[in-house]
């Protein structure tokens, strides 16, 4: 029987033929403390700048004890000598215990001694890797409601519930000390320690794993049960998502839907993974790779979504849409709105200001006034409503706000005062491009596969693009002409051809529409260079993590390398492979295919003169396989450059 392992995890340098250390692959943010006397607590610090290796372990210099990562593939429950649930103390606790376990499938442990202080630490190994976070949940749940006080002390779990971060803080899962350390021993059926190594424990380990097998469906009803006390959600909220999941989970079922299941994909993932899931809440290429990865496990994605070989750009559009929008990280304090006003006077006032979407078609207006002025003052305001409309977006304005606000620059409105012509209704002017429908996919998920970037995409289906999809915008218009309606607004006849000023006022109020202007143009430029300033920033940032690949790439480490190589799968042609002793790209910049690697290692492997026994029994120890076509695309990467590294003899 193998070990069955995460595969979701960082490959620190592994002693590979250690079975006992690989039951515990998670070594960042361990714990370490000096060795003590059996009287003396142990002092425990966090080492965060670096990964437990194997052999600091094996020299056993200190203590150590390791956390969980995202995914794990077993359990640890910790009873402490003084407990209630103590042997000493109740001897049908600990039976108690593994019987509120059961449902979920966990029946078989190994029991151990923590230290000299005599606590208990029950190991729980499974087969099938779960997420660390939804255990943790299942199990708080299933004993407390068994009865059980989880409390330290008294019993702990390992992974713990942790609650998620919305302070900025890294929050991790707790650490265990590592067993058969200093002062830890197997136990036997009547809790006394027998003498075992670390064989005899990878034995029972093997034994017990074989022996649980966590019920996905019942993990799934106990989240469910749990979801209210765990996941903080209210009643709104879990409407909320329910309602995305129910249009998330069918999938495609016809062409034109990607754009609105991406959208609420996008909502899902930026609002509500963090409490779903676990972990940080998402945002920046995190956020991306779950919508990416979202999109490609739905029902329907291959033979329906025209826009899989774009689906990563059309990710990250979403993403930063959602980021720039109103929405927020659940639970995230800094997006709320304002405390209430208790001052009746000051309540008055905020119930007769305009309210946000009137305050946000406002400001619109305002960024299309300024581009037309802009134009106007070039001289180089297109005459044509689409010629217009592109010079338009060009400003940051989108697609649908230009639609609805377009008295203010469309031809049938306003006529620039370069242009003489006055037109008529029944003059054949050209309209306007068509609105955006974003709810019928019709702008950005174009037919046959084209993708239409004009503008970027709106959260929103039938608004301004910031406003909840629930809500009507309050300041929107019908704009239809009529016979009877004049072509020209207040603001069009500011720019519009017209006589020389005669009289003082009109003087006087051209002057102030130009002071106005050049206000206006100096705040622009003030805003295009703090735009210019984050560029620059971002550039530099994504030139340090291309340094740090190309170090990764070059060190020769087997571990490093794999990691580099899985960077530049996702960013092709910006490393170089020309210090490495063989060539991972084509001549494309793309990865090179498994043939070619598994060329690369026939050579290699004829050059050291191996055998095939030796290469089988070298492929078991370093990753319990036995063939090479059983390894995956980076796990051919890690044997190609272990076989470069090792000397002939």
């Amino acid at each position: 029987m193998t070990i069955t392992q995460s595969s979701n995890y960082f490959q620190y340098v592994q002693e590979w033929d250690d079975c006992f250390l690989a039951l515990f692959p998670h070594r960042f943010d361990y714990i370490w403390a000096e060795h003590s006397t059996s009287d003396t607590a142990v002092e425990w610090k966090t080492e965060i700048r670096h990964p437990l290796s194997d052999r600091l372990i094996r020299q056993g210099t200190y203590l150590y004890g390791v956390r969980f990562g995202a995914e794990t593939n077993y359990c640890l429950l910790d009873i402490d000598i003084g407990s209630l649930y103590h042997p000493r103390r109740d001897p049908f606790a600990i039976s108690r215990i593994v019987n509120a376990l059961e449902p979920l499938g966990l029946v078989s442990y190994i029991a151990c001694t923590s230290s000299y202080s005599d606590g208990l630490h029950l190991y729980f190994p499974f087969g099938q890797t779960q997420s660390s976070w939804q255990l943790a949940i299942a199990l708080a749940c299933l004993l407390e409601n068994a009865g059980f006080k989880l409390l330290p002390g008294q019993l702990e779990i390992f992974p713990n519930p942790k609650p998620y971060a919305t302070d900025g803080n890294l929050s991790l899962f707790n650490a265990h000390r590592l067993p058969l350390q200093t002062g830890s021993y197997l136990l036997n059926e009547a809790w006394q320690p027998i003498w075992g190594t670390s064989q005899t424990f990878v034995a029972q380990w093997q034994l017990s794993q074989g022996r649980n097998d966590i019920d996905s469906k019942t993990l799934k009803q106990i989240l469910k049960q749990a979801k209210r006390k765990h996941f903080g959600i209210s009643g709104k909220a879990e409407k909320f998502i329910n309602d995305l999941n129910a249009e998330i989970e069918l999938g495609w079922t016809g062409y034109g839907q990607t754009n609105r299941l991406l959208g609420r994909i996008t909502m899902r993932a930026y609002i509500f993974h963090h409490i779903l899931s676990g972990g940080e809440p998402l945002q920046g290429d995190a956020l991306v790779d779950e919508i990416v990865e979202t999109a490609h496990s739905l029902p329907g994605y291959q033979e329906w979504c025209r826009h899989q070989h774009e689906i990563e750009h059309r990710a990250q559009e979403w993403a930063r849409c959602i980021e720039n929008s109103h929405y927020f990280h659940f639970g995230d304090q800094s997006k709320r709105s304002e405390p209430e006003v208790q001052d009746p006077e000051l309540l008055a006032a905020i119930d007769q200001s305009p309210s946000w979407n009137q305050r946000q078609s406002a400001a619109t207006r305002d960024r299309i006034r300024r581009a037309i002025a802009d134009l106007l003052e070039k001289n180089s305001l297109p005459a044509r409503a689409t010629a217009r409309f592109q010079a338009l977006l060009k400003y940051g304005v989108g697609g649908a706000s230009l639609y609805r606000h377009r008295d203010l620059w469309h031809p049938n409105h306003f006529i620039g005062s370069d242009s003489n012509q006055t037109p008529t209704w029944d003059s054949p002017v050209e309209n306007p491009p068509d609105p955006p429908n974003f709810s019928t996919d019709s702008q950005l998920d174009c037919a046959g596969g084209e993708s239409n970037w004009l503008s970027p995409p709106s959260l929103l289906i039938t608004n301004d693009g910031d406003n909840p999809s629930h809500q009507a915008s309050s300041d929107f218009t019908p704009s239809t002409p009529s016979p009877e309606v004049s072509n020209f607004s207040p603001d069009a006849n500011a720019h519009a051809s017209s006589p020389e000023p005669t009289s003082g006022v009109q003087y006087v109020q051209e002057a102030l529409r130009n002071i106005r202007a050049s206000q206006e143009a100096f705040q622009e430029a003030i805003r295009l260079a703090q735009s210019q300033q984050e560029r620059i920033r971002s550039e530099a940032a994504q030139q340090r993590q291309i340094a740090r690949m190309q170090q990764f790439l070059e060190s020769g480490d087997p571990i490093l390398v794999a990691e580099a190589v899985a960077w530049a799968q996702v960013n092709p042609g910006v490393l170089r492979d020309d210090a490495l002793p063989f060539s991972l790209f084509t001549g494309t910049g793309e990865l090179g295919d498994r043939l070619f690697i598994l060329t690369q290692i026939e050579t290699r492997t004829r050059e050291l003169g191996w055998s095939e026994e030796q290469v089988v029994a070298a492929l078991g120890q370093r990753f319990a396989k036995e063939y090479l076509l059983m390894l995956t695309d980076l796990e051919l990467i890690h044997w190609l450059v272990y076989l470069s590294n090792t000397p002939r003899k």
